[in-house]
Parts: structure tokens; sequence; C-alpha cells
């Protein structure tokens, strides 16, 4: 049987200097774990607009088709700021999103014990914190048409559509529903059915999913504006959230911050099972592409780690190794390693991003 396949775009700013991390431990599994890949590398962003004059090249989205999953670092910076809408770096990523169908967007939000005083809230509200977001990420107000500026009389209109099918809602509330089972089976829907249509449809679709397939989940719905203060007035009361393509945008960074950092999160974003059963995937950390400090050797790789883990989790049913992934991210912050975004204490030496690998690294070693 040939090896799964990964297709890694590292992209713009840190993205390079993250993913070198995570193919040395691509490489560690091959070595110690007897786990191969087939890994290519192409160009998605501002580095594919220097090179092909677009954000991503056709050559590059049909290779994402055909591979098992894509790790991307990320993506922009201020060098394309004045583009063109159109070829923005970041209309790369919209198009692999979109084309690949990843419909369900993956976002935990889980706070290490070694990192609870990073967060802006009080330590007992977000120690042990582990919530999984689950955003419906191809339709909603970002692709929904008409969309555009237009004029009318003698002043610009700005229009975006926010537009959802029951089968769009259908697929994302059952993912949701799937991933609670798993977890803590418990299931928050938020919208705003009380002043949305859309969001009417979308409290109707997640009740008829839940009681015609899933009963056996629990499920509460919220407007999303009130789930916002839930989230910073007790997260730990919810453990799976599902929300819309804009609601979700807004509230999985909410969630990203309780956490301390946003160098921590990784992401999945997931589409239908291919012929081989894998669903198609990208996965990605939630961080940008970080320009201030691009090249200098500083930013953080964990979250770009832990999107890999997410990888052997969700891609390639390998729950344990990710477990081992995990693990080893959490014992290096309990050894107190930092690097320069995870700095609380006056006189600790924050590490780069390359003795970040290293330790992750010795830690994996240490644990086989």
């Amino acid at each position: 049987m040939s090896n799964p396949s990964l297709l890694i775009l590292p992209g713009d700013g840190i993205g390079p200097e993250v993913m070198a991390q995570v193919r040395r431990i691509i490489d560690w599994y091959g070595d110690k774990r007897g786990m191969r890949f087939d890994v290519s590398e192409d160009l998605v962003g501002g580095c594919a607009y220097d090179k092909h004059g677009t954000p991503l090249h056709d050559d590059t989205m049909a290779k994402a088709q055909e591979v098992d999953a894509v790790l991307l670092g990320a993506v922009g910076g201020p060098k394309y700021d004045k583009l063109d809408f159109s070829v923005k770096p970041e209309r790369g990523l919209l198009r692999l999103r979109k084309e690949m169908d990843l419909y369900a967007n993956l976002r935990p939000a889980q706070c290490f014990d070694a990192l609870a005083d990073f967060s802006s809230l009080k330590k007992d509200v977000v120690a042990g914190l582990d919530i999984m977001i689950i955003r419906e990420l191809t339709s909603g107000v970002y692709f929904g048409e008409p969309r555009g500026i237009v004029k009318e009389g003698n002043e610009r209109v700005g229009i975006n559509t926010q537009r959802y099918t029951e089968s769009e809602i259908a697929r994302v509330a059952r993912s949701a529903f799937e991933m609670a089972r798993k977890r803590g089976n418990k299931v928050c829907s938020m919208e705003k059915a009380n002043v949305m249509e859309s969001g009417i449809l979308w409290r109707d679709v997640v009740q008829e999913i839940h009681d015609a397939e899933y009963p056996d989940v629990e499920l509460s719905h919220m407007y999303a504006d009130a789930g916002a203060m839930q989230l910073t007035r007790w997260p730990k009361q919810f453990d799976v959230i599902v929300t819309d393509n804009l609601f979700g945008d807004l509230l999985s960074d909410l969630a990203a911050m309780l956490t301390g950092s946003l160098g921590m999160l990784p992401s999945a974003s997931l589409g239908a099972p291919m012929a081989n059963g894998r669903p198609k995937a990208l996965y990605e950390p939630v961080h940008g592409s970080a320009p201030d400090i691009a090249g200098q050797n500083k930013a953080n790789p964990i979250a770009c780690v832990l999107s890999f883990a997410m990888a052997l989790r969700y891609s390639f049913d390998a729950g344990d190794e990710a477990d081992r992934l995990e693990k080893a991210v959490e014992k290096v912050l309990a050894d107190g390693v930092r690097t320069a975004d995870l700095l609380g204490e006056e006189g600790v030496t924050p590490v780069s991003t390359s003795e970040m690998g290293d330790a992750i690294l010795a830690a994996l070693d240490a644990g086989l």
C-alpha cells in the first residue's frame, strides 16, 4: 500500500518557519513510529501571487484535491494590502475551502494547565477548558449572492447576503453531533433566530436532525451574542458549539483568546469522505502570518504542530499518535519551555522557533 499523502503549503510570514518544525515531526514519525507520508510542497497566498500572479495556482488546487490532507501555514501580509480584493492572499485560502467543499471547521479551544495564568480571565474560569467550536465554512454571508459595492443615488452601498440551505445546515449539524458523541455528548447551537430568517431555519434544521438522528445528545440553542457573553462568563459550560460561518469566525477567535495565545491553537477544516474513506481535509494554525516577526526564528510553532496532531486524528485514524504528540507538547509547556508569546515571568529567556521544535522532539523521544 502507498503511504498517505500530504500537501504542505507553508504560505507567508512565519508560515515557513513554523511549518519547518512540523516537517521535522513528520520525519520523526517516519523514523521512530514507522508512519511514513508522501509529502509534497507548494505555494499559497502572497508568495503564490509573487510567482504566478494569483494567490492559488490551478495546479496547486488540483494537487489539494488529490492528496489525503493539506497542511497550511499562514497567508497574507502588509506587502499585499493594496492588491485588488480578487487576488489578495486570503482568496487562495477561501478557494481551497470552497472548492474542496470543506464545510466543517473544527476549532478546539483547550487551555493547558501550564498556561492557565496567560488567559485574560481568572484561572479558575479557564483551567481545564476544552471546547470544540464547529463552524460552517462554505456558505453563509461570506459566499452568498448578491454581493458587492454598488451605487445608489449619490452614495455607495455594500451588499453581502446571508444564505443557507437546509442541506448545508444539516451536514454541519451532523458533524457537531458526531463530535459530541466522542466528547461530552453536549451540543449548543448558536444563531440569531430572533432577528434573522436564516437563524430561524438554522435552529429548526438543527433541532430536526437532533430529534431524528441524535436524540441521545444533549442539545441547547443560544443566540450568538448571548453565546459570546457566556463564553467569557463561564466557558466550561460548553462542550461542542455549532454555528454559522460569520458567527463562527467571531466566536472561535473569542474562544481562542480564552486560552492565552493564538500561537497555541490549531484547526481542521473537513469535507465529505473521499473514495478511500478519508475526509477532504485542510489543517492550519489559527494565528496569522505575523509579518512583524517573520524570518526572526521567534514564532511559536505549537499551533502548527497541533494542527498536524489533528491530521493524525481525523485524516489518518491515528488517535493514539495524536495523543502522543499532544502529550509531548503538554510536557514541554509543563517544563517551562516558552517562546516569546508565552512569557509571563521576568527573567525567563524565550526559546526560538527551532528550539521549541527541539524540545517537542525530545519529549517525543522520551515518551517512547
